[in-house]
């Protein structure tokens, strides 16, 4: 039996209405109105207040029959589905937000990501397009072969040398999915496919038996499903959960659908789909209306019990459903959905800072759940009611999502091993005494410079090590800058590209301006500056700066970041580290989109 506690507090005309008649009737163990709206938010109450508002009524002569509170589910209103309360959170950071421009990580970033993604409990990691490139397919594997605990899975199209080679990638993962896919909508087959939908069909199928010769856990994708007929939907996806498909994912490719819409659309879908009690229901939304999230939650209403997503809402064009606000939204407004995840929400902030400062991605203050200001009050209202009692304008805490004091214990006394335990703590493995080594002493350099050190400032300093130490075409030495009211600022910078040394030297119309002409004096890379941003990596005075600088040229785009208490020296890192990129970007962008 579940009441409903919203009508029940209703009955007694309100939760204030309710507190006052409590309050008149026992004053000395009275709820609050805070206590109430707790019951009515959490969906029940402590079995004493429940017997004494059975005496309440009786005082005020009225009968309480509890079972015109229970809560009614027409067998009418339920489609055939996965009745689970378990949300899979499926997380494609490292393939879908790694096409978001200029977002392209390392291996070695990504296996940093990997790790934070699996501390925080992410079911399902998908790691990348394997057959991509090289490098996607080394990344995929290697992060195979690290995560224990998450499964770790590879994209691929309905193509057979695309499955085998995400089936190569994933095998030495402890727990492995292939999740492939091909376009359903009318649009997608004529225009793009260039393919019957019965030959669509059939490439799915035999994609799915090639898939299950590598594991049994098999995802098949509808690409612009949200846009398909669903009399074909359902057709495709019976073939497939036939074919041994374990997870069938509805994505909204192009960000179109509205929320009531996709709720109704996964309800059609999953009743008219048969054996659609097989397989878990999958949602992948993306962001063009601004309705990701709005839309991945209606889905898990209208039945799918996995949602995809990223850090930071992460992804090409308008990016993609964010995970941070998906599981904070469930688990606050459980009430309503009635689901829950896996998810140390603890490290959701972590996460978040580690991809902004990998990607280079700056994460807008007022973004909700891990924006800088999304626990800042400047109502004078909003902060006297916070002080007074927090939940009067707070609806989590700001500790439950991690914003909690995240200093370093280490100082510039520490030792080795100690920075090297701290390391491994956030999930950072070097993977050489040499990197080991100089992350150290760049470690004790910052120590001297700031009293305190955060996490935030270790993962900044081991990007930016570890950027030192990789195969990067240009490399920051010194600079030299002079900067004087009234008069142009000039910029001497050394800095060595494929390991010889240059020296640069120019006036700007600002210290920055000097910079970027300096470097390209000699670099002469014809690249066009798209974004540059400046950020603190921590709040205070002394605190590190982060700088990004995106370039593009030629249809190519590049992020680079450096970071340094100096905001200077940090900006001729980050370029110096985007003209590398831009130089070495030889990815093959794979075909097709989920």
């Amino acid at each position: 039996m579940q009441l409903d506690i919203e009508q029940l507090i209703a009955y007694f005309g309100g939760v204030n209405a309710l507190a006052e008649a409590l309050k008149q009737y026992d004053p000395k163990n009275a709820a609050s109105t805070a206590a109430i709206y707790k019951w009515r938010t959490r969906g029940s109450l402590p079995l004493a207040q429940l017997q004494k508002l059975s005496e309440l009524a009786q005082h005020q002569g009225k009968s309480l029959d509890l079972n015109a509170f229970i809560k009614q589910q027409p067998e009418l209103d339920k489609p055939i589905m996965n009745t689970s309360n378990r949300i899979i959170i499926f997380d494609t950071t490292l393939r879908d937000g790694e096409q978001s421009p200029g977002a392209a990580m390392t291996k070695e970033e990504k296996l940093r990501i990997a790790r934070q993604l699996e501390k925080m409990g992410v079911d399902v990691i998908e790691a990348g397009f394997a057959a991509a490139s090289d490098g996607d397919w080394e990344a995929v594997h290697e992060i195979a072969k690290n995560i224990k605990n998450s499964t770790v899975c590879s994209l691929c199209r309905a193509v057979e040398r695309d499955i085998r080679r995400a089936g190569e990638a994933i095998a030495p993962a402890q727990k492995r999915r292939i999740h492939t896919f091909i376009a359903t909508s009318p649009i997608h087959m004529e225009h793009k496919l260039k393919m019957q939908p019965k030959q669509v069909i059939e490439a799915a199928v035999k994609a799915i038996k090639i898939a299950k010769e590598y594991t049994d856990d098999v995802e098949f994708s509808c690409e612009d499903a949200l846009r398909s007929e669903i009399p074909f939907l359902a057709e495709i996806c019976g073939a497939v959960i036939e074919a041994g498909a374990t997870t069938i994912n509805i994505p909204d490719t192009v960000g179109y659908s509205i929320p009531h819409k996709t709720e109704a659309f996964f309800r059609e879908l999953i009743s008219k789909t048969p054996n659609s009690d097989k397989v878990v229901w999958s949602a992948h939304c993306h962001n063009d209306l601004g309705l990701a999230v709005a839309n991945s939650l209606a889905a898990a209403q209208g039945g799918a019990r996995q949602i995809e997503c990223t850090i930071n809402g992460l992804g090409e064009r308008a990016g993609n459903a964010s995970l941070e606000e998906i599981v904070m939204a469930l688990k606050v407004r459980s009430d309503v959905f009635g689901l829950e995840t896996g998810i140390d929400t603890t490290q959701i902030v972590p996460a978040s800072k580690l991809v902004s400062t990998i990607t280079g991605y700056p994460v807008q203050p007022n973004k909700a759940v891990v924006g800088a200001n999304a626990f800042s009050h400047e109502s004078g209202i909003h902060q006297d009611g916070v002080l007074k009692h927090r939940e009067t304008y707070e609806i989590m805490s700001a500790e439950s999502v991690g914003w909690a004091t995240n200093r370093l214990t280490l100082g510039k006394l520490s030792g080795r091993n100690a920075f090297k335990t701290k390391l491994t703590e956030l999930g950072i493995d070097l993977g050489s005494e040499e990197a080991l080594n100089a992350a150290f002493a760049r470690f004790k350099e910052l120590a001297d410079k700031k009293r305190e050190i955060f996490d935030e400032d270790l993962h900044a300093l081991v990007s930016d090590e570890m950027s030192n130490l990789s195969q990067d075409s240009y490399k920051f030495i010194s600079q030299r800058v002079i900067t004087e009211t009234g008069e142009a600022p000039r910029a001497h910078i050394v800095f060595s590209l494929d390991g010889e040394e240059k020296h640069a030297e120019a006036t700007g119309t600002g210290p920055v301006d000097a910079i970027f002409k300096a470097i390209e004096s000699v670099a002469q890379s014809g690249a066009v500056l798209e974004i540059y941003s400046v950020n603190a990596i921590t709040k205070e005075a002394e605190s590190q700066g982060e700088t990004s600088v995106r370039l593009s040229k030629n249809g190519k785009v590049a992020n680079g970041q450096g970071s340094d208490t100096d905001v200077l020296v940090a900006t001729s890192k980050a370029y110096l580290s985007a003209l590398s990129r831009l130089s070495n970007n030889q990815k093959i962008k794979a075909q097709g989109d989920i």
